[in-house]
């Protein structure tokens, strides 16, 4: 048996499956793009410039994606997120960083959440959305 992460990029993400793939194996180490099938000209689903099934790979970890300019009800939500946790405080900072800058939106910061407002799940903690719309959780493991 395989589970594999699929992100289906809908809406007013279609059209960026690709530079969100190409961003995110730029800043997660040991990553790399696996596949690339796009739509045929005419077919169901999509175009030709459009991702019809795509496969990278984060750190090891993989993750698929498709992109359909059909008119969804749905789309990304800070519901289900991508976790990453790790005990290199600066390698957490660094992405979460640059997760979150250029049009992201913080959902909650970065911090050392010890004590008070403690998670009560690492020493540090933060959740932030991607300007794709992709939701990230980041955990500073002791």
């Amino acid at each position: 048996m395989i589970t594999t992460t699929f992100l289906t990029f809908v809406g007013d993400q279609c059209g960026k499956a690709e530079e969100a793939i190409n961003f995110y194996t730029a800043i997660f180490p040991n990553s790399e793009i696996k596949s690339i099938t796009k739509y045929a000209d005419g077919e169901p689903g999509g175009t030709p410039e459009l991702i019809k099934y795509g496969v990278f790979s984060l750190n090891g970890s993989e993750y698929m994606v498709s992109e359909s300019n059909y008119n969804h009800a749905w789309s990304f939500t800070p519901a289900v997120s991508i976790l990453i946790s790790d005990n290199a405080n600066d390698l957490i900072q660094s992405l979460y960083d640059k997760i979150s800058s250029n049009d992201g939106l913080v959902m909650v910061p970065l911090e050392n959440y010890k004590g008070e407002g403690d998670y009560g799940f690492g020493e540090k903690f933060g959740w932030c959305q991607d300007k794709f719309g992709v939701s990230w959780q980041f955990l500073l493991t002791e």
